[in-house]
């Protein structure tokens, strides 16, 4: 089997734990023998075994230990090589007599940053890096995010109308796109750390913010931001009181009345305060709070107002567009508020990466483009 067919399906796996892993990466391996695949594994919540370990293990358990010793491993990341909450992988590799390693991309961690590539190559293995490099640095762009800029990777979902509007003047967008769209958006959910909303659209909309599936019921409950600086969003949404409350995190402002918090966090919500920057929070601030509480990759759902104080910070990494083929008018409310921006040059640009139809609606894929 080549490096590149066995890191596919390393990154499939890795794709399995997208979301549920953090603050770790969501690491993928396969256990190969020529065109043979022995184990295969993904990361798991923290405190349990990574990736690396679980291929091995399956690998064992499948084929019997022998059937180890010289065998591939393919991982998506570079194994650690220190003691955390588990022992090294780079030690499970090599107790387990594996005599190559493919490697996807390197781990910037400070305590990993290429030590795993060097224990693993002072034992005897051969070590090769950057397989499908570019495919796995989108796979764990959240944690490449956290350790290189200090936030988390953000991803901004719309869907809109032809001419960009969001609801009608009244409110009303239930449902602007068919089902596909929706049942995307879900898999989007599911796949990210956290899903953040306005204090507007949690007013408007009194969103559960779950995953569901075609029938509705409830598979994941990523966890649920609230953006809120004045505590504008009364208690009795179903964010604070519904079954998954300890999934929820309220967002806001330093300051507020300890009762007033209270209120909102009796059945289990947490709380995190970023400084005022204005009227508004410190976005950039406020998403180093996320950071630093463990959230590596958030999908940001509305509504026209955060997603236009995002994209006036420079601090939307991804976007998912949604477009219905459907018109409805300038009363309407806009997919995106008021960029303040007088000159083209100053737009805000992305590099599409996808475009496919949806059922009648279209779905729009970008990435921001690097300044």
């Amino acid at each position: 089997m080549k490096p590149e067919e066995a890191m596919q399906l390393a990154l499939a796996r890795a794709r399995l734990a997208s979301g549920r892993t953090f603050p770790n990466p969501a690491v993928g391996a396969v256990v190969v023998r020529g065109a043979r695949v022995l184990g295969a594994g993904e990361t798991q919540p923290p405190g349990a075994a990574h990736a690396e370990v679980r291929a091995i293990r399956q690998a064992a358990r499948r084929h019997g230990e022998r059937a180890l010793r010289g065998a591939t491993l393919a991982v998506t990341l570079e194994p650690c090589a220190h003691h955390g909450r588990t022992p090294p992988c780079t030690d499970a590799i090599r107790a387990a007599g594996i005599a190559r390693v493919w490697i996807g991309q390197r781990d910037p961690h400070p305590l990993v940053a290429g030590r795993g590539i060097r224990a693993l190559r002072r034992a005897g293995l051969e070590v090769v890096t950057d397989v499908c490099a570019d495919e796995c640095a989108y796979q764990h762009r959240g944690f490449f995010s956290v350790q290189q800029r200090g936030r988390p990777w953000v991803e901004l979902k719309l869907a809109a109308t032809l001419d960009g509007r969001i609801a009608t003047r009244r409110g009303e967008s239930q449902w602007i796109t068919g089902e596909p769209a929706r049942a995307l958006a879900h898999r989007l959910r599911s796949a990210s750390d956290a899903v953040m909303v306005g204090a507007g659209t949690a007013l408007a909309d009194d969103p559960a913010l779950t995953v569901r599936n075609a029938v509705g019921a409830v598979k994941r409950v990523p966890v649920r931001v609230v953006l809120d600086a004045a505590l504008a969003t009364p208690p009795r949404l179903a964010l604070y009181r519904d079954a998954h409350a300890e999934r929820t995190w309220l967002l806001t402002a330093h300051g507020h009345p300890p009762h007033a918090l209270a209120a909102r966090t009796a059945r289990g919500a947490r709380t995190l305060e970023a400084p005022r920057r204005g009227r508004h929070l410190d976005l950039a601030r406020a998403l180093a709070q996320l950071a630093g509480a463990g959230l590596t990759q958030v999908l940001v759902e509305g509504g026209g107002g955060l997603a236009a104080a995002l994209l006036r910070a420079r601090l939307v990494d991804e976007l998912h567009w949604f477009v219905a083929p459907s018109v409805l008018g300038g009363d309407a409310r806009a997919a995106v508020a008021e960029l303040g921006i007088a000159k083209l040059a100053n737009r805000v640009h992305f590099e599409i990466t996808d475009m496919r139809r949806l059922g009648s609606d279209l779905y729009v894929h970008a990435l921001l483009r690097p300044s």
